[in-house]
């Protein structure tokens, strides 16, 4: 199943409470639970203001019905072709 990485504008992401990101977390576990189990967040990485979300997804149009139910931003949603890290180079 393709693998995507969303990018989302959130002004003052960064300085969100503990409380606003596990309501922002809750909020997207429901919309998933109602979407089924076809699409699946692995994980969020927080920034000054942008958020990006690892999704697996079977494709783009679903990871972009999640964050229209959501609320969210989706301003860039880009699918994984490839993985690399550091034993990549051995």
């Amino acid at each position: 199943m393709p693998k995507y990485v969303i990018e989302r504008d959130i002004p003052g992401a960064g300085k969100l409470s503990e409380q606003e990101l596990r309501a922002i977390s809750q909020k997207s576990c429901g919309v998933l639970s109602k979407m089924g189990p076809q699409i699946q967040w692995l994980q969020s990485y927080v920034t000054g203001d942008k958020i990006y979300c690892v999704y697996i997804a079977p494709n783009e149009e679903q990871v972009r019905e999640h964050a229209q139910q959501g609320g969210f931003p989706a301003n860039r949603v880009s699918e994984v072709v490839s993985v690399i890290d550091p034993t990549t180079a051995e």
